[in-house]
């Protein structure tokens, strides 16, 4: 049974790098701990305060975002911190050589109703650069060292990459490791499931509107076969649902702010997914171009997303050609 500095030093990862990541899971730990006692830690609910996207935070969103950055700060391998919930990255440790960039808890507004939640996470080169601006972070998706999940549900489960396939760890609440349960995924290349939050069906483009209308055709459609829908609300929780069965997943631009290019983030939810899902043999786009090949322009960027089995993929990105 691998731990994941077992696993990771089997694979070659350099120390510091190793360090970085049990920072995050270190963290990770303690918010799997503060989720499982609920309404007894006293940790539902909303805080009186927005995040740097307009968006009322959780008690918990907050919580989750001090224990990262604690963590992080404390590790001498990290050099710059940047999370989902604040405006700007921080500076760590002068000498680290990685920047983490985080969301704390993805999902969080299904906390008060007992769904699964996660923490995402992604680790860049820090290059020399001054880890206190918003520049030094603004690497395309393919420069990532490693990208992550850890998933709050029945069990506690890191996915995660550094390049070299992806891999899943069980929290081991017996003696508080992650242990290595399946390796080297692989995405099935076809699915019969999607998900997209269809309530939002109405503002989508026409070559999205086109897709999902063909998608619910079924056997008598363009597909010639049935799909059944499914939709978490939970980034983490829909990912892991596809790199466990296949499927594909979409947050499309829509047209209620046609200012915003989409509503996930490119540095905190596209890039770090889109690495597990191409590891795993899927694909990632924002329906124009390969995820990890977009050149960020701001740390809080927005981008549609299109992700998962291979052939679906494919299919969605030709309807928007």
């Amino acid at each position: 049974m691998q731990t994941v500095r077992q696993r990771l030093t089997l694979d070659g990862t350099p120390e510091s790098l190793i360090q970085s990541i049990e920072a995050v899971l270190f963290a990770s730990k303690d918010i799997a701990f503060r989720l499982r006692q609920g309404a007894l830690g006293g940790v539902l609910g909303c805080a009186e305060q927005e995040n740097v996207q307009g968006e009322t935070q959780k008690n918990l969103d907050v919580l989750s975002n001090d224990l990262l950055k604690n963590a992080l700060a404390a590790c001498p391998s990290v050099a710059g911190i940047a999370s989902e919930e604040e405006d700007l990255p921080v500076a760590a440790n002068a000498s680290g050589e990685y920047l983490v960039l985080f969301d704390p808890l993805d999902g969080s507004s299904n906390i008060d109703v007992n769904v699964s939640v996660g923490t995402i996470f992604s680790i860049l080169p820090a290059n020399g650069g001054d880890p206190s601006k918003e520049a030094t972070y603004l690497q395309a998706g393919k420069e990532q060292l490693s990208a992550g999940y850890v998933l709050y549900g029945p069990s506690t489960l890191l996915i995660m990459s550094t390049g070299k396939g992806v891999h899943v760890f069980t929290l081991a609440p017996e003696t508080g490791e992650f242990i290595l349960t399946r390796e080297n995924i692989q995405i099935p290349e076809t699915t019969q499931e999607f998900a997209i939050n269809m309530s939002n069906q109405r503002f989508w483009a026409e070559p999205m509107q086109n897709y999902v209308a063909d998608l619910l055709k079924g056997e008598e459609g363009p597909m010639g076969k049935r799909y059944n829908m499914r939709w978490v609300a939970s980034m983490v929780a829909e990912v892991h649902r596809i790199l466990t069965r296949g499927g594909i997943f979409m947050y499309p631009w829509d047209k209620r702010e046609p200012n915003k290019a989409g509503k996930l983030r490119l540095m905190y939810e596209g890039n770090p997914m889109s690495m597990l899902i191409e590891q795993a043999g899927g694909i990632s786009s924002d329906s124009k171009a390969p995820m990890m090949d977009i050149q960020p322009e701001l740390i809080h960027q927005r981008v549609p997303v299109i992700l998962g089995s291979k052939a679906e993929v494919e299919t969605a990105i030709k309807y928007h050609q």
